[in-house]
């Protein structure tokens, strides 16, 4: 195999965060986001994603972070082409709201994006460790050309972690951007405990407690999530212990295995190997 690290090799940020099994925990965070913005329901109801197979459109969007991030550059750019293609044709009139949905509109794709952004960077620091907001931000930028493979205008998005943050919760504070609808109300019973594939039934409770629970006050009110003292108790034991157990677990239960395969296709070649203190 070719020891090609791709677009960002192992002393990025993007490996260092997105390597993280508990990282891919705020995919569901992250769908529960996407799902609660009627213009990218109406896309996913076009699509029927969610009624033919309700795990389709996440295992999607994490395949491609996982493509670009651990891929060579041809695995990355095949899957960012085959995302674009599948794109072309999303678009209509979004029957709940009368707007147009259309799957490479900028603001449409910006907000997957950040909302997937922004619960990879909440679960590694929850699980893992603090970022600096320097880290965060190269994190961004790293990000920001797997933005530009997707055709989001770069240009036009906000330039650090923070103004990307604060970008997603202005949005959901304004009137109408986030609705509860047919498409929502799906994802969220399917998060809650639907059809789970079997390989992760056992985990799948925490995963959906943690998903949300851990979602900013305007989404929890969306979907009736109420808070109290002791699930606030329990989502911190639950993600204090997988912080403090983590380093003693060996590589299969730490890393996705993309990450893993990642390292054994680039072994060969020393110099593109941990120049910094990162521990793999």
């Amino acid at each position: 195999m070719k020891a090609d690290p791709g677009y960002f090799g192992p002393n990025s940020m993007m490996w260092k965060v997105n390597k993280e099994i508990t990282v891919l925990f705020g995919g569901a965070r992250a769908l529960l986001m996407h799902a609660a913005h009627p213009l990218i329901a109406a896309g996913a109801r076009q699509t029927s994603f969610y009624q033919r197979d309700p795990w389709k459109r996440l295992i999607r969007t994490l395949s491609l972070q996982n493509s670009v991030t651990f891929g060579t550059k041809e695995e990355a750019d095949d899957s960012a082409h085959r995302i674009n293609k599948l794109h072309e044709v999303i678009k209509g009139t979004d029957e709940i709201t009368g707007d147009v949905y259309d799957a490479l509109d900028h603001e449409q794709l910006l907000w997957v994006h950040a909302c997937l952004q922004i619960s990879s960077i909440y679960f590694y620091e929850k699980t893992v460790k603090k970022l600096t907001q320097e880290e965060k931000n190269q994190y961004h930028r790293e990000n920001m050309l797997a933005a530009d493979l997707v055709l989001i205008n770069i240009k036009d998005m906000p330039q650090t972690h923070e103004e990307l943050k604060q970008w997603v919760i202005k949005k959901s504070q304004t009137k109408d951007y986030l609705i509860v609808t047919d498409v929502a109300k799906d994802v969220q019973d399917i998060i809650a405990g639907g059809p789970v594939p079997t390989h992760i039934k056992p985990i799948w409770p925490f995963i959906a407690f943690t998903a949300f629970n851990t979602l900013p006050k305007e989404f929890k009110e969306l979907y009736g999530v109420s808070e109290s003292k002791v699930k606030d108790l329990i989502l911190s034991f639950n993600l204090n212990f997988l912080k403090y157990t983590r380093p003693f677990l060996p590589p299969f239960f730490r890393l996705i295995p993309p990450a893993r395969w990642a390292r054994q296709r680039i072994k060969s070649n020393p110099d593109l190997l941990f120049k910094d203190k990162t521990k793999f």
